[in-house]
C-alpha cells in the first residue's frame, strides 16, 4: 500500500477504534460495537490455564488469537511487545496469548502450539513467551519453519530438550490447542491475528494485523474512559 493511502487510512481505522472503545465504556451491557447488532462476542474469560503476560489486574487485556506460522501474527507480535514496552511497566495493560491455528494455510501451526505449551509446562510463563517470541524470530512463517529445529528453540528458552521431546512426542496438548481454535470460531474470529480488548468483562473486537497507532488510540480511548470514571478492571474479570 502507497504511504500516500496507508496513513490516512490508519486515521481512518483509529477514529473507528476510538469510537468503539468509547462506546464499550459507556455502554458495557450492549458488548462489542464490533459485532452485529450489538451482538455480545462470546469470549472465554482469562484464567489459570492462559499465558500472560504483564500485570494480570490491568485495567485493559488484550487478548490475542493467534497462528505461529501468520505471516501477519509475525509482524503483529512485534507491534503487541511495542505496546506492551509501553503500557506494561505501568501495570496499564496486560497481554493474553491464545492459540487459533489455522491447519488449512499453516499445517505446522498446530505442532508448534502443541510445542509451546510443553514448553510452559515444563519451565512456566517465562519460558513460554520466550519460545513464542523465539518462534515469531526465526520462522519465515507460511510453514517456513522446519519442526525438527523446535528442540531447539525449547531449549533456548530453557527448558529440557529429553523431557520436552518426550512431552511433545505425546502430543497431550492437541486437545488444548484445538479447543483454542474453537473459541475463536464460536467469540467470531475468522482469520489471524484476532484480538479482543478486555475491560470490565466486556469486548471490543479488533480484526488483523492492527497498526500500533491504531492499537494505541484503541488502548488510550479505553484508559482515557475508565480514568473518568475511576474505573479499574482486571484480567479475571
Amino acid at each position: 500500500m502507497k504511504p500516500s493511502i496507508a496513513i490516512p487510512l490508519s486515521i481512518v481505522v483509529a477514529g473507528l477504534f476510538i469510537a468503539g472503545a468509547v462506546y464499550l465504556i459507556n455502554n458495557p451491557s450492549s458488548g462489542s460495537p464490533a459485532q452485529n447488532q450489538g451482538e455480545t462476542p462470546q469470549v472465554r474469560p482469562v484464567d489459570a490455564t492462559d499465558h500472560l503476560l504483564g500485570n494480570p489486574g490491568a485495567p485493559v487485556v488484550l487478548i490475542e488469537y493467534s497462528d505461529l506460522e501468520c505471516p501477519f501474527c509475525k509482524n503483529f507480535h512485534e507491534t503487541m511487545h511495542t505496546l506492551m514496552d509501553e503500557y506494561g511497566p505501568t501495570g496499564q495493560v496486560a497481554w493474553v496469548y491464545r492459540h487459533f491455528p489455522l491447519e488449512a494455510l499453516h499445517s505446522k501451526a498446530p505442532k508448534e502450539a502443541e510445542a509451546s505449551e510443553c514448553v510452559a509446562e515444563l519451565g512456566g510463563n517465562d519460558a513460554f513467551w520466550k519460545f513464542i517470541d523465539r518462534v515469531f524470530a526465526v520462522t519465515p512463517s507460511s510453514d517456513g519453519l522446519d519442526l525438527s529445529t523446535l528442540p531447539d528453540i525449547a531449549e533456548y528458552a530453557g527448558v529440557d530438550r529429553a523431557k520436552f521431546s518426550a512431552c511433545y512426542a505425546s502430543g497431550k496438548y492437541a486437545e488444548k490447542v484445538k479447543a483454542g481454535f474453537d473459541e475463536a470460531v464460536v467469540a467470531g474470529a475468522q482469520g489471524t491475528p484476532h484480538t479482543f480488548i478486555a475491560v470490565a468483562g466486556t469486548y471490543l473486537s479488533l480484526d488483523g494485523a492492527q497498526p500500533y497507532s491504531s492499537m494505541k488510540a484503541a488502548i488510550d480511548a479505553v484508559l482515557g474512559e475508565l480514568d473518568k470514571r475511576g474505573t479499574t478492571g482486571g484480567a479475571s474479570q
